[in-house]
């Protein structure tokens, strides 16, 4: 019974330090308010600290305790807090974004992660080929546009590493408009290359699909 309150607090823990995260970013709050949110914040990731500690010295096996995934989670929660008071660098602010991964270790995330771990398991040989293959196509795409357009837009497509960033935003079928083919044959070629992203987007989608139904139809 006990625990389960404690487990029941931390995870409202982990909801008041998302929730005051997301009050920060939020302009021209005072500096009164400011403070008062740093303030909740450090004071939640001190007992998040504590728990940590208090798990590692009751534990039974250290290591098995250190590589688990909820302890791991843990640690790079708290671990960018000790490092911003001891370096005092500004780079080490942005990694204050990992203590969103706390998150994870609510309920419903933990049996979401379970079924993806699950799901990918039962795909992964699938995924390995998919990802190799739509690597071998951005390559394929990169090159492509690189000959059709390189002399009509040198500025654009300067070289094939350039490319590579039109080959990802159209073979996902983005398309974010700031490189575009003007040639013919660049235009022609972007269209083959459109219509293999739309396979390339279905794919996985059917894998993980297909991978997520199994998975929740064998915990049912």
């Amino acid at each position: 019974m006990v625990s389960r309150i404690i487990k029941i607090i931390i995870e409202l823990l982990i909801l008041i330090s998302i929730i005051c995260f997301t009050i920060e970013t939020i302009p021209g709050l005072s500096d009164s308010t400011m403070i008062s949110l740093t303030i909740i914040q450090d004071i939640i990731i001190i007992i998040f600290t504590i728990e940590y500690i208090y798990n590692l010295l009751t534990t039974k096996d250290t290591t098995k305790f250190l590589l688990s995934f909820d302890n791991i989670v843990d640690l790079i929660v708290i671990l960018p807090f000790y490092l911003a008071l001891s370096l005092n660098l500004n780079i080490v602010k942005i990694f204050r974004l990992f203590k969103l991964a706390k998150i994870l270790k609510l309920k419903p995330f933990q049996k979401a992660i379970k079924n993806l771990i699950d799901g990918y398991r039962l795909i992964q040989t699938e995924l390995h080929v998919f990802f190799i293959s739509s690597m071998f196509l951005l390559y394929l795409a990169a090159t492509g546009i690189y000959y059709f357009e390189h002399e009509a837009q040198p500025e654009v497509f300067g070289s094939i590493f350039h490319s590579l960033w039109w080959g990802v935003v159209t073979l996902t079928t983005v398309g974010y408009g700031d490189m575009y083919p003007i040639t013919v044959g660049g235009k022609l070629f972007t269209f083959v290359i459109l219509l293999i992203g739309l396979g390339i987007v279905a794919v996985p989608t059917g894998l993980i699909a297909t991978a997520f139904s199994k998975t929740i139809n064998k915990d049912d």
